[in-house]
């Protein structure tokens, strides 16, 4: 017997007849062995796929902290807010001038879908509009919402009136 049933007229057929079929009706059904090979090559991907993700962050440069100026104490006010990127240009932060002397620093990107946060002043927050995700000002953990973890926070340093950025604390 051949393919599905059906005789086999010579010993000549090639060998695909064997893995189609010839009939449209029983197309339609996956048989044990194309079903196991499928969950087996699949499988297979996602592994290499997940050991070639481990192989790149092993070896991925992490990115240098060097000092920027940031702003001058008085160019922002008390409560006030700018945005710059650190540390490159693709990295987009905000800065909140709490008091007089006290200035934080926060990546932009809400640690949930990366949305824009923005400094809700009345709420004395971060706020993340996607999900209503909101973040303390104090240290950048979550208050509510879905954010799986806090904001990573820029550290900052003071040298006279100006202010700088030296560093990220994930």
């Amino acid at each position: 017997m051949g393919v599905r049933g059906l005789k086999r007229t010579s010993t000549q057929d090639p060998v695909w007849r064997d893995e189609f079929s010839a009939q449209s009706a029983t197309e339609r059904y996956v048989t044990r062995r194309q079903f196991s090979k499928f969950l087996v090559l699949t499988s297979l991907g996602m592994f290499v796929g997940n050991l070639w993700i481990l192989v790149r962050s092993w070896f991925a440069a992490k990115p240098s902290f060097t000092p920027q100026p940031v702003s001058t104490a008085a160019e922002i006010p008390v409560g006030g807010v700018k945005l710059f990127s650190y540390p490159t240009p693709d990295d987009p932060c905000i800065l909140i001038r709490r008091s007089t002397d006290t200035f934080v620093a926060y990546s932009q990107k809400c640690t949930h879908l990366s949305c824009a946060v923005y400094y809700a002043r009345e709420q004395n927050r971060l706020e993340c509009p996607c999900h209503e995700g909101y973040f303390s000002i104090e240290d950048g953990s979550v208050l509510q919402g879905p954010p799986p973890r806090p904001l990573p926070r820029v550290t900052l340093k003071r040298e006279g009136n100006d202010i700088l950025a030296t560093g990220v604390e994930i």
